[in-house]
């Protein structure tokens, strides 16, 4: 996914959209841009490459008070210094980033080149600015719904015009956009951590909702330029959850980090007496609770897989039908929503498109439906009915590892409150309470042979293929595990690798694993950190 870093405000633009960008790193990229609005009129710069090679190839003396950056991972058109962001209207007048694919961009593309407008790249981005410079709308608001309204498809937007410098516009639809408030200055990102070096008080933007935003002050509106009133909200988040911390790089860090965060995430959860787990966030009483007579749980990639587990858990501890399917199908199948189904939504960020969109899907038919995600303040947390919240902390590593383990404890505790309204003991609630208290112990033990664990990975991947085996509850890690040979060389120039489980996934996976590929430990193939075994 690309990353988008938006400023206005007093001091220099061009260091606040570098460092943001170097947060969003993780994200995977091939090309990053950065666009200031000077005294010159708007200064564009673009590169192949990386943070840093962008850096080194801007003025010593670039200064402006208002800019947009953007780090992106080719999918219209390849990696080229043409085809990065920030992309301009053929005036010059209107600069954007974008997030997102515009489905019908093929069409306004012919409908633009057939009035003359002349393309200076492949992407679809670059007809977003040209749309909004030819609106004879009268305000910048006005020009960018007038093209919004042309548009299908997702895309979170920052514009740019030369005509308004002291202000910046933002569209959502379908990928996520921040705002960050700070004092007589404003930040815009498409995650959290570009913005938590800068402030800690955020307004999210919902689906079909724009914001313009000054130095000063910012107003949210929605297509029908009806204010939306958007208050901003604190979030609990420190810079230092968002570096290293001194690691090799963050998946070794958020590894390490799982004993602490999973005491964190069960504290005051776990009731003794009863033996049971408290979880307020449900907004779900005993009653309410036992009036479900089916479970279904949605999510995608790793989410997917440790919905698995907890189909397998909720089954077990509350003997009710439970089962896991793929977001991304579910919301294209018009699918059955039953009143006495329990829908759980499951996404590390909150924002993942088709688990947002399956949640919609179920509300709209008049479903219940909670979420277990981890950032707080997200479109999935928003838009359930309740949930449990994973408290795993920031995950930057594109592996998840601390996310996931969060989610199957979510799913424990979880099934352990469907069980003790239905048929599970006082004991054997405790029994389980006793375990889970265990697991940061446990986890403590097992990472304290790191070196002995690191000696049997560089054994491994010196195997010319690897095997996972699992049953019940262990297949689904299985599955996790051999997820990564679902992304190979060709996610890394924007096309989608094979599907886990297939031919080409397994040689691809060959090929990692044979030395040619990251080792899991520090990569050093050519683009490191542009796919999942590498977390930098």
């Amino acid at each position: 996914m690309c990353g988008i870093v938006g400023y206005v405000g007093g001091r220099n633009a061009v260091p606040v959209l570098l460092e943001g960008l170097s947060r969003l790193e993780y994200r995977g990229y091939d090309s990053a841009g950065v666009a200031v609005l000077t005294s010159a009129g708007t200064q564009v710069f673009r590169k192949v490459g990386r943070v840093r090679d962008l850096e080194a190839a801007l003025p010593r003396r670039l200064t402006g008070k208002t800019g947009i950056g953007h780090t992106r991972w080719a999918a219209h058109g390849p990696a080229t210094e043409a085809n990065a962001h920030p992309q301009t209207s053929e005036d010059g007048r209107i600069t954007v980033v974008h997030n997102g694919i515009i489905d019908n961009a093929a069409a306004l593309r012919d409908r633009l080149a057939a009035q003359g407008v002349s393309f200076t790249s492949e992407t679809d981005t670059e007809i977003i600015a040209h749309l909004i410079a030819r609106s004879a709308a009268p305000t910048l608001e006005a020009a960018v719904l007038e093209a919004l309204s042309k548009i299908n498809g997702t895309y979170a937007i920052l514009v740019m015009d030369t005509g308004h410098p002291d202000r910046l516009v933002a569209a959502r639809n379908g990928s996520p956009l921040i705002l960050g408030i700070g004092d007589r200055e404003m930040f815009l990102a498409s995650d959290l951590s570009a913005l938590v070096r800068h402030t800690t008080s955020v307004v999210h933007l919902d689906d079909g909702e724009l914001a313009t935003v000054t130095a000063s002050q910012f107003r949210t509106f929605s297509r029908e330029e009806d204010d939306t009133g958007k208050s901003p909200t604190s979030i609990d988040l420190d810079v230092l959850d968002a570096d290293t911390d001194g690691h090799q790089h963050y998946m070794h860090k958020e590894i390490l980090e799982q004993p602490s965060s999973i005491e964190r995430m069960l504290r005051g959860r776990l009731d003794d007496r009863f033996g049971t787990a408290r979880l307020d966030g449900l907004n779900l009483g005993p009653r309410e609770l036992r009036g479900f007579r089916r479970v279904k749980i949605l999510g995608c990639g790793s989410a997917y897989y440790v919905g698995q587990m907890g189909a397998a858990m909720i089954e077990e501890l509350a003997r009710i039908p439970a089962d896991a399917e793929a977001a991304s199908e579910f919301r294209y199948r018009n699918p059955i929503i039953e009143p006495d189904t329990l829908y759980v939504a499951v996404s590390q960020s909150g924002e993942t498109a088709d688990t947002a969109f399956a949640v919609r899907e179920v509300k709209r038919k008049g479903g219940q439906v909670i979420g277990l995600v981890n950032v707080v303040g997200s479109t999935i947390a928003r838009e359930s009915d309740g949930g449990v919240y994973l408290h795993a902390g920031p995950e930057i590593a594109v592996a998840s590892t601390k996310a996931l383990t969060h989610m199957a404890i979510g799913f424990a505790m979880l099934a352990l409150t469907l069980g003790r309204v239905r048929d599970l003991s006082i004991a054997d609630g405790q029994r389980i309470i006793a375990g889970l208290r265990s697991l940061p112990a446990q986890i403590e033990e097992i990472i304290s042979n790191e070196d002995a664990i690191l000696k049997v990975a560089h054994n491994l991947a010196e195997s010319p293929s690897l095997f996972f085996i699992g049953r019940v509850r262990a297949f689904p890690v299985a599955r996790e595990e051999d997820e990564p040979e679902a992304i190979g060389p060709s996610q890394r120039s924007g096309t989608p690798g094979p599907r886990p489980g297939t031919r080409a996934s397994r040689q691809r996976g060959d090929r990692r694993a044979s030395g040619q590929g990251c080792s899991g430990r520090r990569c050093a193939m050519p683009g490191a950190g542009q796919h999942r075994g590498c977390a930098r």
